[in-house]
């Protein structure tokens, strides 16, 4: 396959995995209803590392790592699955969809480009910042255009202060991932970090194994567990960081402008919810966004000092 056309795979692949992560807000915020947010994402992250080894095991025919790297992985794990992923579950209980999907989504690449110099040599062209520009209008014209909007009452502001932690939090994750997997592959990375963001999870889940009743959960209690597991996370993980050490972590991270798009049809398909013009408009500019960012050649990125 020619360099060019998995470039576009790359692209392509980010676009879905932060469109299933949208559509995971309202199917996590269900989940809720029935499990507490701790519990949620240590049932999310546990059942899934079985397959991240399996398809490890598979891939590359080895699971391990020097012990040297380990200490990293588990830092990794604390801050980015045990801390972030509990962050996530709490801001969407304790805000709106609307100011979560903003607080979680907007700032991330920008903090994720200011970042980036600690980490990686990773060049901020004219072209990034011209799309990037556009695609931070088109999200706020998708989340602000609909009927919820943004609130900032006091209400909220637990959950809004989580949701802009993640996007901080998140960001230097994301960039902390990349020397790693310079010398690692993506999926044996995510596989280790997942490990111990599980096992660092886990004692913070006891409190609340008590309190689901088991023999009653449903249909739509198991569905919600399943995609999380399979799709938002082995089939996401895999995908979005292969995507990100092939093209660059700022540009990576611009496609999580896509998440909210997809909250928004989704809401639009599957629960009646009205679409409105400004929506369509920032839709426009989101896309438009990403594809100029999309056509430009990248120059592969280096590890900082």
């Amino acid at each position: 396959m020619k360099k060019q056309e998995r470039r576009w795979m790359h692209y392509a692949g980010l676009a879905v995995v932060a469109a299933v992560w949208g559509a995971n807000f309202g199917v996590s915020r269900k989940g809720m209803e029935t499990f507490d947010p701790v519990l949620f994402s240590f049932l999310r992250f546990s059942l899934a590392l079985p397959f991240f080894f399996l398809l490890l095991k598979a891939r590359e025919g080895s699971v391990g790592l020097p012990a040297k790297e380990l200490p990293r992985l588990a830092v990794l794990g604390l801050f980015g699955v045990t801390g972030l992923e509990i962050a996530v579950m709490y801001s969407i209980k304790y805000t709106t969809l609307a100011n979560a999907s903003l607080l979680n989504v907007a700032p991330w690449p920008i903090f994720a480009a200011l970042f980036g110099p600690l980490f990686l040599r990773e060049r901020i062209t004219p072209r990034l910042v011209a799309g990037g520009i556009a695609a931070i209008v088109g999200v706020c014209f998708i989340i602000l255009g609909g009927g919820e909007g943004f609130d900032l009452s006091s209400g909220h502001m637990t959950g809004n202060l989580l949701a802009l932690a993640v996007s901080v939090v998140g960001a230097l994750f994301n960039l902390a991932c990349m020397p790693l997997m310079q010398r690692y592959s993506a999926l044996r990375v995510s596989t280790w970090y997942t490990a111990f963001g599980v096992l660092f999870m886990f004692p913070l889940t006891l409190p609340s194994w008590g309190k689901v009743e088991w023999a009653a959960l449903g249909g739509s209690e198991y569905t919600a567990i399943l995609f999380n597991v399979f799709v938002c996370t082995v089939f996401a993980f895999v995908v979005w960081n292969a995507g990100m050490f092939s093209i660059g972590a700022a540009r990576a991270n611009f496609f999580r402008y896509v998440v909210p798009a997809s909250a928004v049809g989704a809401g639009y398909l599957f629960f009646d919810e009205a679409f409105s013009g400004w929506q369509l408009a920032g839709t426009a500019f989101m896309a438009a966004g990403l594809l100029w960012i999309g056509i430009e050649r990248r120059e592969p990125a280096s590890i900082g000092a």
